[in-house]
């Protein structure tokens, strides 16, 4: 595919052109009602210097990197509105910690249009930082490095390894200070801004539905969802015919059964995604809005990395598919109207359950290497599975070296040989009781290995096909935070040619368990909204 500049041809502006505006365009926060958006300007910033850029989605794309100082970037600051685009902030609501919030909104994104790929592809490019909006509420609608940085890189990381997410396509440094209290304790501080270029589809989310609903505007919920099913979910008018309460159940269902692969792709890696509140619910069942997100390092189910969050742990790990769940039935709430039959919509969280469970189920039989959990004829898998997370609950073992580590198990070997490359997933020198525990396992993992029919080479690929040897780990963000406050892009770039590729084992970032210095530091373990 050709690259070209993003001032080569016009953006488009369908969106606005299809839904209701807010009719006010008068600056300062406010309520919006009987509109789905609120045309906006972003504001420009004093000095833009691209820090990062994915070559990756800028193929896809087809868009060339932009030179210092043009057009271009000038546009990825917000420093500039190129031909097509007709900048605006969404309007929103949302169930945040199971509490109904009222209205949201984009309080610090800004979507500038929508870019057509050669193959007529259609993607929706957005600032994240570029300004204050009707929905800014309290803040000034800007974002630090420290957050945008972190967000360029873990969409990307998503990207490869698999997972459906929203895409970044640059970062850019803004020139300006912000004043943010990174942790909420009373002390703010001037840190250095940027803005993130996001990139999908689209960006509307469960909340989008919710905030008309929660207004009783039913004409809204159905203008946007016939636009959603139309632009997004084309099929189900071949499908199903013309729009009508069959459709809008079908769609629920898609949305369900979109949002439980995402969900189990999660647990497959050991993302905790922090704040999974229905405004951060993607209607594509993409993963958007990565704020306090973080990823396992020793196995612990109940381990969440957002800070607001550590006294109830509503969005730790174990707990994700469930909320996701519950979020679901939020939605389900809002668009009843349109389907106007319970049983259909209790079916679509039914489909929710039923697909998580079976792409669980596929994802940890590749974890394990095995064709398939319970097959025909065979004992259920599942006590061997409970077995294995008692297991690395029994001692400090990190999540992601053990499953990978786990590959290079030789299985027909005594010990101490056999379990020996496990070893490096010990936080600590492993006990007894644990080496006993490990023991009695591998023993019955291996009998069930031998039921299964794989050869061993087509197992272990399965494995290191499952099982990344890359993840973005906080503290290695942080590291690239630090040097990108020090003017040093050096670290964002390594870990950006890393993320690319997370399935394969490299010298750059060996496979390893975290630090013992990161446990306790700032931004390495748990992380507040602050942003």
């Amino acid at each position: 595919m050709t690259h070209i500049d993003l001032t080569t041809r016009p953006f488009d502006d369908h969106f606005v052109r299809h839904l209701p505006a807010d009719p006010s365009t008068r600056p300062g926060v406010r309520q919006v009602h009987e509109a789905i958006y609120s045309l906006v300007q972003p504001t420009p910033v004093a000095a833009p210097r691209l820090l990062g850029w994915s070559d990756s989605l800028a193929a896809e794309l087809g868009i060339a990197r932009p030179a210092p100082d043009s057009p271009a970037l000038l546009a990825l600051a917000g420093n500039t509105v190129l031909p097509g685009m007709r900048p605006y902030a969404a309007c929103y609501g949302g169930h945040q910690f199971g509490h109904w919030a009222g209205q949201l909104g984009d309080g610090r994104a800004i979507n500038l249009g929508e870019w057509l790929t050669t193959d007529g592809k259609r993607y929706e490019l957005q600032l994240k930082g570029a300004g204050p909006t009707p929905y800014s509420r309290r803040a000034d609608g800007r974002a630090v490095l420290r957050s945008s940085l972190r967000e360029f890189l873990c969409s990307e990381a998503m990207h490869h390894l698999g997972i459906p997410t929203s895409r970044a396509l640059s970062l850019v440094a803004s020139g300006d200070t912000v004043i943010r209290d990174m942790f909420y304790d009373g002390h703010p501080e001037a840190e250095p801004g940027a803005i993130v270029c996001r990139v999908a589809p689209s960006f509307v989310r469960f909340g989008h539905f919710e905030i008309h609903a929660s207004r009783a505007d039913t004409a809204l919920v159905k203008h946007l969802a016939d636009y959603v099913i139309t632009t997004q979910f084309p099929e189900l008018g071949t499908e199903f015919g013309t729009l009508g309460p069959a459709v809008y159940a079908h769609w629920f269902t898609r949305i369900c059964q979109r949002t439980a692969r995402l969900v189990a792709h999660w647990m497959r890696v050991g993302f905790v995604h922090g704040v999974l509140n229905t405004d951060n619910m993607s209607i594509l069942g993409l993963t958007i809005d990565y704020g306090p997100y973080g990823w396992l390092d020793g196995y612990e189910p109940g381990w969440t990395p957002n800070t607001t969050d550590a006294e109830g742990r509503r969005y730790c790990f174990a707990n994700q598919p469930q909320i996701a769940h519950w979020n679901l039935a939020r939605l389900a709430q809002a668009i009843a109207p349109l389907v106007d039959d319970a049983a259909a919509l209790d079916a679509g969280l039914a489909a929710y359950s039923e697909t998580f469970n079976a792409t669980h189920s596929e994802h940890l039989a590749a974890k394990l290497g095995l064709a398939r959990l319970a097959r025909p004829g065979h004992p259920d898998d599942s006590a061997l599975i409970s077995e294995l997370f008692a297991l690395l609950q029994r001692q400090e073992t990190d999540y992601t070296v053990f499953f990978r580590r786990l590959a290079d198990v030789d299985l027909s070997a005594t010990e101490p040989a056999r379990s020996a490359p496990l070893m490096a997933a010990y936080y600590a020198p492993i006990n007894a009781e644990t080496q006993h525990a490990l023991d009695g396992w591998l023993t019955r993992y291996h009998a069930r290995v031998l039921s299964d029919p794989s050869d061993p080479t087509t197992r272990r690929a399965r494995m290191n096909r499952a099982n990344p040897a890359f993840i973005l780990r906080n503290y290695l963000a942080v590291g690239a935070i630090e040097a990108a406050s020090r003017g040093d892009t050096g670290e964002l770039e390594k870990l950006l040619h890393a993320l690319q590729n997370p399935y394969t084992e490299t010298d750059t970032y060996k496979l390893q368990c975290r630090p013992e210095w990161a446990r306790h530091k700032a931004g390495c373990s748990a992380l507040s909204c602050s942003s």
